[in-house]
């Protein structure tokens, strides 16, 4: 556990939701979906916080019910010492300047409409409105040199990029209004290998040069490893392990942690033959 004081505090989070029963009759009671079962961790000031399990686990739902993206139906979050829970509306949106996302799928996530350079300043718009369209567009322009875009592609539209850029345009967008925390939901899954190395690398970089606190979500337990100081792993929306990434990589405690580090190719055919050879050998002698 980090010995720094934590910048985000979560305590008992609860996600559900009502699962309407195929033909049922309109006064029938709807199932219950626990999707997140009283997760609760702490995250220091500069820390990157991995959150890994397969789909479906619950993890980009705690990640939106954490910045109230979607309802919660318990739960604490508390951000700096305040409760986000509490807030209204107008507090809350004072704190999500502070508070930024890195989306999964790089284009889905990008207005089609607009330029990179508007995609970019949406934000600093929103929170900073009374910013000088000159101020605006040299931040543009330096965020876009500082995530490897050419600030000569501003004018540029989300389809005119690749999948590696528009993510980069992504991270942009997330750093415009000088957060302490990003939230990477699935941020390289969508890329090809070459690529996600590219993404992860930028965000290690971003993230000493800058001092942000990251919260970084995957299923692929060899990126979150890379990136991460403490990974938590859920299973079914409920804590299965949490602890210094090397300990939950080397001395896995969970069975289920087990099973995800072993689901990892190993890019060596010779080690990876072998490794498949020693399990089979273990399930048959259980």
């Amino acid at each position: 556990m980090s010995t720094k004081e934590p910048i985000l505090s979560v305590r008992d989070m609860r996600v559900e939701f009502k699962i309407k029963k195929q033909n049922a009759l309109p006064w029938h009671q709807p199932d219950i979906l626990r999707a997140v079962k009283g997760v609760s961790f702490d995250l220091a000031e500069g820390e990157t916080l991995g959150i890994v399990g397969e789909s479906g686990c619950g993890k980009s739902t705690l990640a939106r019910a954490i910045i109230r993206m979607i309802p919660s139906q318990g739960g604490e979050v508390f951000w700096q010492g305040r409760d986000l829970m509490k807030m209204n509306e107008k507090d809350l949106l004072g704190i999500r300047k502070e508070i930024q996302m890195i989306f999964q799928d790089p284009l889905a996530s990008l207005n089609p409409r607009l330029t990179a350079g508007q995609i970019i300043a949406e934000p600093l718009k929103t929170h900073h409105p009374n910013t000088s369209k000159d101020e605006v567009k040299k931040q543009v322009r330096e965020l876009m040199e500082k995530v490897g875009l050419s600030a000569r592609m501003i004018n540029r539209y989300p389809h005119e990029f690749s999948g590696g850029q528009c993510q980069r345009i992504g991270i942009a967008r997330a750093l415009i209004t000088n957060p302490k925390l990003i939230i990477c939901d699935e941020p390289v899954s969508a890329l090809d290998v070459s690529v996600q190395a590219q993404v992860v690398n930028l965000l290690m970089d971003l993230q000493k040069e800058l001092g942000l606190s990251l919260l970084f979500i995957a299923h692929d337990l060899s990126v979150v490893k890379h990136i991460s100081n403490r990974i938590m792993v859920l299973e079914f929306g409920d804590i299965a392990e949490i602890g210094e990434a090397h300990d939950v990589i080397h001395n896995p405690q969970s069975p289920y942690t087990k099973e995800l580090i072993n689901a990892v190719p190993i890019p060596d055919p010779i080690a990876e033959r072998k490794r498949i050879a020693e399990r089979r050998a273990l399930e048959a002698k259980a």
